[in-house]
């Protein structure tokens, strides 16, 4: 995944998790017979439920994210380790192409 997939499903999670909790809010409201006093309590404790739960999947989300940069670093390190291979094999063809040609001029002079 790129940064911008993991962005947006950052911003999906917490919205989802924010929809749920004003929905589960709202419905408490309409149907619980509280006072004043009990309701506020009950919308407090459900606030810091969701602020929990938020920094929980901010947490999970952060892992992911090192933990893919951590393998993306790796990727890197391991195609120049093939690209430099790469260049050394071409540069030993292209002596001993060159080789070949001194060698093949030599015979015929």
């Amino acid at each position: 995944m790129d940064e911008r997939s993991d962005r947006n499903v950052l911003i999906n999670v917490l919205a989802g998790v924010g929809l749920g909790a004003l929905v589960g809010a709202a419905v408490a409201l309409l149907f619980a017979p509280k006072t004043g006093t009990e309701m506020r309590e009950d919308v407090r404790h459900t606030l810091d439920d969701l602020k929990s739960k938020a920094e929980r999947v901010a947490g999970d989300l952060v892992s992911r994210a090192e933990e893919l940069a951590a393998k993306g670093k790796d990727l890197v390190e391991e195609a120049s380790v093939r690209i430099k291979e790469a260049v050394e094999a071409g540069r030993e063809a292209v002596s001993q192409a060159a080789e070949e040609v001194d060698s093949s001029t030599e015979n015929v002079g």
